[in-house]
This record gives structure tokens, sequence and C-alpha cells, in this order.
């Protein structure tokens, strides 16, 4: 049990998503059951040296809002997007997460002026990393394109965006993908709530400051399947990527 617990911490799970995961997994196993509480007191109390530091180091960190940050590093034309289609137009399908192929995404920054795409699919939360090689709308949208073609159509029917000028040619998009892109209102990153979580989740792994221009598409699969793979609380402790995985086998 113990060393089944630190692997997952080392893994980056949060003492909850280990705690639930267990639950989940061995239901009927009360050896193989251990409350989140139990897991932080063991970590504080219990562990010592260099193995404490280092699963201290892979608890998530407290984070502010992004919402400051986002603004500044938007143009001072953020806002206005031609034929945009507001979010107030999204079905109702989309809003109550009752099918997959719904999507949410954001510019992530790095340092240097670096960033990648970030993509959450809105029912089962499985997130998607692409990389773009600037900011400008014509780069974004390449990338956008090009890492939809990857998935079913099923999968990906539309898209949720911010009011950035990086998506100011969604209609490129739209002609490219057939994937209708829907836009938030201004400073409104509630209304992209998964990818927002996702985002602060990410930072574990690319830290403010960091300079993520030099990390490979093959790099950041391998971050988003990490994100993937750790249970999600909102899931009742599944993966995102069982519940995708479930997704995809059922448009076979």
């Amino acid at each position: 049990m113990a060393r089944l617990v630190t692997h997952k911490l080392q893994t980056q799970w949060s003492p909850e998503q280990i705690a639930g995961w267990l639950k989940h997994t061995y239901p009927g196993d009360e050896s193989l059951q251990v409350s989140h509480e139990a897991i932080y007191r063991s970590l504080f109390i219990q562990a010592r040296g260099a193995l404490k530091k280092e699963l201290l180091e892979h608890l998530r960190r407290t984070r502010g809002m992004r919402r400051s940050r986002h603004h500044t590093q938007k143009t001072e034309v953020h806002g206005q997007i031609s034929d945009a289609v507001s979010i107030s137009e999204r079905p109702v399908s989309v809003e109550d997460r009752a099918v997959p192929g719904h999507w949410e995404g954001d510019l992530f920054f790095g340092s240097g002026n670096s960033q990648i795409a970030t993509l959450v699919e809105r029912q089962t939360r499985y997130v998607m990393l692409v990389k773009v090689g600037g900011k400008d709308t014509q780069t974004v949208v390449n990338a956008l394109v090009r890492h939809a073609r990857k998935l079913p159509q099923e999968l990906y029917k539309s898209l949720t965006w911010d009011r950035g000028k990086e998506l100011a040619g969604h209609k490129r998009f739209t002609l490219a993908t057939d994937i209708q892109v829907y836009f938030c209102d201004p400073q409104s990153p509630w209304q992209r709530g998964s990818n927002e979580n996702t985002n602060g989740l990410l930072r574990q792994y690319l830290p403010k400051g960091l300079d993520i221009s030099g990390y490979s598409q093959a790099s950041l699969d391998a971050i988003a399947r990490k994100l993937n793979e750790r249970p999600r609380k909102t899931l009742g402790f599944r993966t995102p990527a069982e519940m995708f995985d479930e997704c995809v086998a059922s448009i076979g």
C-alpha cells in the first residue's frame, strides 16, 4: 500500500486523487483503502529526509487566478473578433456535457514569448497539448487544424475559445475542419472552466517562468498523457483517458 501511494505521489497525483482512485479500483478491499487526510498526515509527520522532500515537491502548489496575467498577455484589441459566434448560442447539449466531442481551448504562456495551445474535452476532461510556433492567428489556426485531423469528427464537433486575437482566423479553422467555434464573453475565463482548471494543473509540469518553446510535440503528448491518467474527482475518480477511450470505442 505505502509503495503504491508513494508511486502515485511521484507521478503528481494528489492525495485526494489517490484516495478516490483506490476506492474506485478496489471497492471491496479495505486493506487498500486510505483517506486523503491519512496520506497528508503520513507525509508531514511520518516521512523523513530526502524522500519526504521529494514527495512534498510533487504536491500541487497553491496558485492564484490566471485572469489578470491572461488579460495582460492579450492585445489592446482583445475581444474584437470578426463574425464571432457567442457562447450564448452554444447548444444545450454542449452546455450540459451530455455528449462528447465539445472542447475548450486557450493559449498557455511560458517565458520568452513562448506558448502552447491547450484543449480540454468537456465531458471527459481529456487533455490535448498543441505545439505552436507563435501567437499570430495564422500560426495558431494552422496548428489547431493539423491537430484536429488526428481525431474522428464525432469526437471534435465544437471548440469554445476566449476573445484572444490568436483565433481571429476562426472561420478558416471551421472551413478546414467543420468544427464550430464559440467565443466566451470578454474577460470571462470561468466560461471555459474545464480549460482554466487544466491550465492550473499543467503548471505542475510547466511552471511559470519556463521557456516552453523547446518542447517537442512528443514531449507535450507525454505531459498530456500524465494528466489524462490522473483520476479526477469530478469524474468519480475515473481518469480522462478511461472515459475518452470508451468514447472512441463507442464510435468504433
